[in-house]
């Protein structure tokens, strides 16, 4: 609805958060026995093979104040803030300011010197150019300790957001002890060799400063199932009553008496709580994770999705899977495969099942034949090289032209991020894979001209006939998150923008003063700003009733730089 668009009703007030002093423990890493014993599962010849390649990231200690009140969970070696606490604590300060929260845009000053940012504890913040999808971030060279961060949230907080806060604090000290266990395992496992999967899983999300954070995981967890550390692992097995649909055979675990759901190890504790539901004590088949964790591969071709009880990109974003979602799902794919493009695949996502529990799911997705490739991995130092040449400005080209003739022909706007899209090498063919589809947003009205009826989809919030809607995902989730953060994370600034403007110009040229075009324009190419999400505020600061997000990834009302528009 065009109503979630305005500015979130977020105080400025400076009402200390109560629950803030909840202390954070941190936890030794130690792996499972199991994950310990596991034995090496046999390479897929199109996987990747990138010895001693590292992702980026920026690191530089920095000065942890003294004689303040401290942070839970707070640490530093001595007088100095651990690197990866510094490299963090600029990812939230800076998401903070783009989202604006608590009227932290306001207080940034810019002076002759240039412009900075006055923390609760006194200190100046010095601030540059920020690039692509925000004014300001935090200068390179500032050191600074997440407890500086967080009590400048604390203060600049409106009481009603206490629980949020006191929630973003776990969040942040989760994050960082995953950042620093990945840290101490990346190079076994990059001499392990990797899938294109887990190499992905090494890249943070573009924007939200926590995403390393499963909340709801432990440090074993994330070892034995996290697909940065590129597990394999067995799955555990329910048997359900009154079940629908049972799995396909090459799925399914041998000599099945009654009806079997999958389950994933995190999952078990919850599935014994549901009546009726026996879990059974025996592990079977064997999987890997995927990038988002909850999905797993069971082969080269087929991947399972599982419900886990554990969230992510914010704690409202539970992964487990509501009833109507996978139906909802499997219906946007077969929209989509009726607007097909040659160039475009979409994953097989047909055969699923719900339990009536939210933990109590599965789908199975199959894979066209080919090497694939995450888009997320494509920020990994060292793989677009391995694809061969062009394969940027093919893939931008490939993106761009299709959810342009998406939009503007059929009203319909892709939840496609970097974790949901795909490359597909056949040969010397580049063709896209789409899947998991159920964040579509799509125009009855749009369709209906095109002869098309929409589908009778069960969450009510995947139809609208607002075009600045259908922008607004366009530009927050194709243009920023698949398109730019992929662009920019490889090549200079100025190169990057470049190419993005002239790939979705040519795009939109195709379908001269159509009005759905001409709107596309105005909110991209002509915008003196470009739309943002406000990924922390609905995800964990602020609840629902608060900021009125009817769907808290889809919640905007920020903006930031027009990194298309020439210099």
């Amino acid at each position: 609805m065009r109503g979630q668009r305005g500015r979130r009703p977020v105080g400025r007030g400076r009402g200390r958060a109560a629950g803030g002093g909840r202390r954070g423990r941190r936890r030794t890493a130690v792996a499972p026995s199991a994950a310990r014993d596991r034995g090496r599962r046999r390479a897929d010849p199109d996987e990747p093979g990138l010895p001693g390649r590292h992702p980026r990231r920026r690191t530089g200690p920095g000065v942890r104040g003294r004689g303040r009140r401290a942070v839970p969970g707070g640490q530093a070696v001595g007088d100095r803030v651990r690197s990866r606490e510094a490299y963090l604590a600029a990812r939230v300060l800076d998401a903070l300011v783009r989202e604006d929260y608590g009227g932290l845009a306001a207080r940034v000053d810019r002076t002759k010197a240039g412009a900075g940012l006055l923390l609760a504890d006194g200190r100046w913040v010095r601030l540059t150019r920020g690039s692509p999808f925000q004014d300001f971030v935090v200068a390179p060279d500032e050191r600074l300790g997440l407890e500086q961060v967080l009590e400048t949230l604390v203060e600049v907080a409106h009481p009603a957001d206490s629980e949020g806060v006191a929630a973003f604090f776990d969040e942040c000290l989760t994050a960082l002890a995953a950042l620093e266990l990945h840290d101490a395992h990346r190079e076994a496992v990059l001499r392990r060799g990797p899938s294109y999967e887990s190499l992905a899983a090494f890249v943070d999300h573009p924007v939200h400063p926590t995403s390393r954070a499963r909340v709801g995981a432990t440090e074993a967890d994330l070892l034995a199932y996290a697909p940065e550390f590129a597990p394999t692992f067995a799955l555990r097995w329910a048997v359900v009553p009154h079940a629908a649909r049972s799995l396909p055979d090459d799925v399914a675990r041998p000599e099945c008496d009654g009806v079997l759901f999958p389950v994933h190890p995190m999952t078990v504790d919850e599935v014994r709580k549901i009546d009726g539901v026996r879990v059974l004590e025996e592990a079977a088949v064997a999987v890997r994770p995927t990038l988002s964790m909850r999905t797993v591969e069971v082969g080269p071709r087929t991947q399972l999705k599982l419900p886990l009880p554990v969230s992510t990109l914010g704690v409202r974003n539970r992964r487990s899977i509501r009833a109507g979602t996978l139906e909802d799902g499997a219906k946007a794919e077969l929209l989509l495969r009726r607007l097909a493009d040659p160039d475009v695949l979409l994953a097989d996502e047909q055969a699923f099942a719900h339990g009536g529990h939210e933990y109590l799911a599965w789908m199975v997705r199959r894979l066209p034949e080919g090497r694939i490739v995450p888009v997320a991995a494509l920020a990994v130092p060292g793989v677009l090289d391995g694809l061969g040449p062009d394969v940027l400005p093919r893939y931008l080209r490939l993106l761009l032209r299709w959810n342009v003739r998406l939009f503007v022909r059929y009203g319909v706007a892709l939840e496609a991020h970097q974790q949901n899209l795909a490359l597909v090498l056949q040969g010397g063919r580049l063709r896209l894979l789409v899947k998991d589809n159920d964040g579509l947003l799509a125009s009855p009205s749009r369709l209906a001209a095109a002869g098309i009826e929409a589908p009778g989809f069960a969450d009510r919030r995947m139809l609208t006939d607002d075009p600045h809607a259908l922008a607004d995902v366009f530009v927050t989730i194709t243009l920023h998150l698949a398109a730019a953060a992929v662009a920019f994370a490889v090549l200079p600034p100025a190169r990057a923008s470049a190419l993005l403007r002239d790939t979705l110009a040519a795009a939109l040229d195709e379908y001269g003063d159509d009005p759905m075009a001409r709107l596309l324009r105005a909110r991209t190419l002509d915008a003196a700003r470009l739309t943002g999400k406000s990924m922390v505020t609905a995800g964990t600061l602020v609840a629902k009733e608060r900021s009125g997000a009817r769907d808290v990834n889809k919640f905007y009302g920020i903006s930031g730089p027009n990194y298309l528009r020439r210099a």
